[in-house]
């Protein structure tokens, strides 16, 4: 079937392509290769901070520090009203005052009593909201209430996570960007070598009437190709590098009672990140064996 012709004579020009090419085209791969690898590593990435920064709505409290004489059953209810409040536990002064005999070893009430006179503590409020995006908005608003004397969270471990989560985004555009245009010109390189290498071969095709899209189009699938092969390579390397990604994500954040999340279960970003992989891969593959062949054929070689 001259179909099958056709594919067939487009697969053998790829790949005499691909033996002129030689080195060149281990060049444009590994170039291609490392460039989504790091698209992948920062995906990944950014991810896990993300997923860890979503979750620290339900781990880190609101402290909530009420005036001498007031209880906390009274503003239960007002502070579980306020908007983006998840939940609101009670903790007595007398409840405070037995956990802290406890961790200081006293069984006893009465001999912790007679060295520091009666109970000097509060009721205290234990707050969660439903984000730490949050936090800052609920701890405002419970500190306008009446009968709060003092109100604490750790906006320190929410600023230090935002700024991580920027850097990243910041650092892996700028790298990307760079590496970007060092793959689309390696590549660009190595077609536009291997066009003029069969300048000959091409010469003879346009004598017989070969168009030029039937010419060239070989060049732009091994430039297709070099993109596949780079994002099987990338992907591949993700899948091995999961575990070290996880530890080098807690190394970043180390906070304390921080949990790091794992984004690798979520079905949806499993399949994801393998399809941004690829499409970047040839895209990039695709769109560098065309400029590299635009170049050609306006030059005529």
């Amino acid at each position: 079937m001259p179909f099958l012709y056709k594919i067939r004579y487009l697969l053998q020009e790829t790949l005499l392509g691909l033996r002129r090419g030689g080195w060149l085209n281990w060049a444009a791969i590994s170039t291609l290769l490392v460039l989504l690898f790091l698209v992948g590593i920062g995906v990944e990435l950014s991810w896990g901070v993300e997923a860890t920064v979503r979750s620290l709505g339900g781990q880190l409290e609101i402290s909530v520090y009420l005036e001498p004489g007031r209880q906390g059953v009274e503003l239960e209810p007002q502070v579980a009203r306020l908007p983006h409040v998840e939940a609101v536990r009670v903790i007595t002064k007398e409840q405070a005052w037995r956990d802290l005999l406890l961790e200081m070893g006293i069984q006893e009430e009465a001999a912790l009593e007679t060295q520091l006179g009666e109970n000097p503590l509060v009721d205290t409020l234990r707050v969660k909201a439903d984000s730490a995006a949050t936090l800052a908005q609920v701890a405002e608003q419970i500190r306008r209430l009446e009968g709060v004397d003092e109100v604490y969270y750790g906006s320190r471990v929410v600023e230090e996570l935002a700024q991580l989560q920027e850097l990243l985004r910041l650092g892996s555009l700028g790298i990307l960007g760079v590496l970007t245009l060092a793959a689309v010109a390696v590549t660009t390189t190595t077609i536009r070598l291997v066009v003029i290498a069969r300048r000959r071969e091409i010469e003879v095709m346009q004598l017989v009437g070969a168009t030029a899209a039937w010419i060239y189009l070989p060049f732009v699938l091994q430039g297709c190709l070099f993109g596949l092969i780079s994002a099987l390579g990338a992907w591949g390397l993700v899948l091995g590098s999961r575990q070290l990604l996880q530890e080098a994500l807690e190394q970043l954040i180390a906070l304390p009672l921080i949990k790091v999340f794992q984004t690798g279960s979520d079905p949806l970003k499993a399949w994801f990140l393998p399809l941004l992989l690829l499409g970047m891969g040839i895209s990039l593959g695709t769109s560098s064996s065309l400029i590299a062949v635009r170049k050609s054929a306006g030059r005529g070689f």
